[in-house]
């Protein structure tokens, strides 16, 4: 194989190591807010309660 081949073997694979590290580090950036956080509780809450009714039917 030339050597351009082997140039764009490692890029890519430059290219694709480098998303993987990129997306690994900003996995556990991601906050949610209290707000939110209360908000998805509470729904939560609803639909595990509107659940618990359909099932004693």
């Amino acid at each position: 194989m030339p050597i351009t081949g082997w140039f764009f073997v490692f890029a890519a694979l430059a290219l694709i190591l480098g998303s993987l590290f990129m997306l690994r580090d900003s996995a556990s950036n991601m906050r949610i807010p209290e707000d939110k956080l209360e908000k998805i509780r509470k729904r939560k809450a609803e639909l595990e309660a509107d659940e618990n009714t359909k099932d004693q039917w």
